[in-house]
């Protein structure tokens, strides 16, 4: 079976700001105030929850404490689970994409480096899980994209063949990942980087997912 693997945070979804304001809980709970803003740090939330904390300590203290990282983590994943929905948005014409891969007969599933169980709310929360194949989180298997286990497991949990599967995504992990599998990325370019992606080189780029259909059948058949 043909097989569209999805990111989610950047790509399917924007998650900044619910992310960002969970990391904000955190650097409250330190004692800094918010620190992060949704808007102008929305591609440091898309790099996931260490990344924020990190850029924040970086920001307010002129670099960032492993420990203290370590230490909040646990703060920031219990204040995003709590608020999960409440700012995140599908972007423009996903879902109808999806259903217009799934009508031509593509396997469809979702690769992301949030935590699976996390994701799996998500999807439930925005009434889309049952739309996805698979779900391959970053705790699933013992390592996390851009290694490329996890697409593959998502692929295979599709019901897909990695030959005739992509991957669509909007960061530089996406596109690592989809190279070490050796199979064509498409980015988006609707998220913070803009067109910026195109400096990834990546097999394709979209500006809106009515194009999906016609790329994906271009790249895979």
């Amino acid at each position: 079976m043909r097989t569209v693997i999805f990111d989610l945070d950047g790509t399917l979804a924007d998650t900044s700001g619910d992310l960002i304001a969970a990391a904000n809980a955190c650097f409250r709970a330190m004692g800094h105030g918010d620190v992060l803003d949704p808007v102008a740090d929305a591609s440091v939330a898309f790099r996931g929850g260490r990344a924020m904390l990190t850029a924040g300590l970086e920001r307010v203290n002129g670099g960032a404490d492993e420990a203290l990282i370590a230490a909040h983590y646990p703060l920031l994943l219990d204040s995003y689970e709590a608020a999960i929905d409440r700012e995140t948005r599908l972007y423009p014409g996903a879902m109808e994409a999806v259903g217009v891969l799934r009508g031509a007969g593509y396997g469809v599933g979702i690769c992301t480096n949030k935590p699976a169980r996390l994701a799996e709310l998500l999807m439930q929360r925005l009434g889309v899980r049952d739309a996805f194949a698979s779900l391959v989180g970053a705790d699933t298997l013992p390592v996390r994209k851009p290694d490329p286990a996890p697409y593959l497991a998502a692929v295979d949990r599709a019901g897909g063949s990695v030959g005739h599967s992509l991957l669509v995504g909007d960061t530089v992990t996406d596109r690592d990942t989809a190279r070490a599998a050796g199979v064509p990325c498409i980015l988006v370019t609707f998220g913070p980087d803009g067109a910026g992606v195109a400096d990834l080189a990546p097999e394709a780029l979209i500006g809106h997912f009515d194009e999906l259909p016609a790329t994906v059948a271009r790249l895979i058949g």
